[in-house]
């Protein structure tokens, strides 16, 4: 594009809006930003925006700038607002974050290996570029994972690779994305106020595999995965290459006496396997977390990377705070904080790694059902306390699906109700429970954020411990 010719809207402040602004002011164009909100923090981002002859609309993200020729939109905002009706109407297109990346890309610009999924993005992300890195490739874990693409692709010293987290909202606005290869790691319905139904939410998911060159890589145990590997429109010779917590098939990874095995990337996979990693260099080896480590491998295999390198990744990768990571013991108790685990297929899959479990749940559920998680965790379940706005909602289905589990409920929403929380949960359990923090449920009635609510439920762990 001739960027001096052109009037860019941006839409929204924040981690995306402001960089996008940046680029595109230095690009040359004439760049307006459009911010539903106008608080503090929007007045200080439009203030170092204006300095570099930005023009920033606080308060008014419903009104298309006259003259607009481009809308960047922040990946947050929903495709029905206003503002996008009457771009439709223009005819002026729409691009979030991530197609502006890929479009500003260099001839010689790093290959992406892309990953969704509506749990265990972040992890495989991290994990894939600790794999890359150990190959002794230059490499960054980027995208949804709260790095900036744009900074990626324009940075002075270029990558080899990068390995690029790419959320529902983000594959939306990204219609040019074409990845190296790309996997869609699980789907289970989220977000489906912002995407309106499942088909929406996950036809954007499959977004990620059109024009893959080399593997579309896909879940076994989840088919809706490899049925959006076959309705891709994908390079000639780009393979599809499943993972399986199993033994695994031709043109698959999988496990084998807890050893990770490769047989798609292979000569004769046919009859061979090659030998990646062993379960053990996994930390946590939940199943859920050996299939991020499968995924991540097969990404770093269809680039090209040797095995060596796939077992010295997963060997120094560690996870984030807030994912499955364990708090304390206290008499035989072991305390884990999943607070990452916000929605029912995420707290399912921590659910499931433990025998017996006191159960630390609730918040904003987000219009998801927690039926089908609460009938496959029943038999797991010592007691549950329950927190949070839609905590009535998981109470009725434990009195469907458990009738004889105690459950505690916390009305409490203030800076003590962890507190309370972990009384409880510790006077429920037996050595040799878990008490889990999974809560199913996003944060932000009671926390700032996920990582807040797992900090508050650690402090309150240590609190207990010292006996006050």
């Amino acid at each position: 594009m001739n960027w001096q010719d052109t009037h860019v809207t941006v839409a929204g402040l924040g981690v995306s809006g402001v960089p996008a602004a940046r680029v595109l002011r230095g690009l040359g164009a004439r760049v307006t930003v459009v911010n539903d909100g106008d608080d503090e923090r929007s007045r200080q981002q439009a203030a170092e925006l204006e300095t570099l002859g930005v023009t920033v609309r606080l308060g008014d993200g419903a009104t298309l700038p006259e003259g607009t020729g481009l809308i960047v939109t922040a990946p947050g905002w929903k495709p029905d607002k206003p503002l996008f009706r009457a771009a439709a109407e223009a005819g002026v297109p729409v691009w979030g974050d991530v197609e502006l990346a890929w479009r500003l890309r260099g001839p010689d610009a790093a290959p992406w290996l892309a990953v969704t999924g509506t749990n265990g993005k972040t992890t495989t992300v991290q994990m894939l570029a600790a794999i890359l890195a150990a190959a002794g490739l230059r490499t960054a874990a980027v995208g949804n994972i709260g790095v900036s693409l744009l900074d990626a692709v324009l940075a002075d010293e270029p990558y080899d690779v990068l390995a690029v987290e790419l959320s529902s909202y983000q594959l939306h606005w990204a219609p040019s994305l074409r990845a190296h290869s790309a996997t869609v790691l699980n789907l289970a319905p989220d977000h489906l106020d912002w995407h309106g139904s499942m088909a929406a939410y996950a036809a954007d998911k499959g977004r990620i595999y059109e024009g893959n060159t080399v593997a579309c890589v896909y879940n076994t145990a989840d088919p809706a995965t490899e049925e959006l590997v076959r309705a891709a429109d994908v390079e000639e010779g780009c393979r599809a290459v499943g993972f399986t917590l199993g033994p695994p098939g031709t043109s698959e990874l999988g496990v084998v006496d807890g050893i990770l095995v490769d047989r798609a990337f292979v000569e004769d996979r046919q009859q061979r396997a090659q030998e990646l990693a062993e379960v053990s260099d996994i930390e946590p080896p939940a199943p859920h977390n050996i299939a991020n480590a499968l995924a991540a491998a097969a990404l770093a295999r269809a680039y090209g990377v040797e095995p060596r390198a796939v077992r010295d990744g997963l060997r120094v990768f560690r996870p984030d705070a807030h994912r499955i990571a364990r708090v304390a013991e206290i008499d035989g108790v072991t305390y884990v904080d999943d607070s990452k685990a916000t929605n029912p297929h995420a707290a399912r899959a921590s659910l499931t790694s433990y025998e017996r479990v006191v159960w630390v749940a609730g918040g904003l559920l987000k219009g998801a059902d927690v039926d089908e998680l609460v009938a496959a965790a029943a038999d797991r379940l010592r007691a549950v306390v329950l927190i949070g706005r839609d905590r009535d909602q998981i109470a009725e289905a434990l009195a469907r699906h458990a009738p004889d589990v105690p459950v505690i409920d916390i009305a409490a929403a203030d800076t003590g109700a962890m507190d309370l929380v972990v009384r409880h949960a510790g006077e429920l359990a037996q050595p040799g429970d878990v008490v889990l923090l999974a809560p199913a449920a996003a944060s932000m009635d009671m926390f700032d954020n996920y990582g807040a609510r797992g900090d508050a439920f650690a402090a309150a762990v240590d609190r207990y411990l010292q006996g006050e």
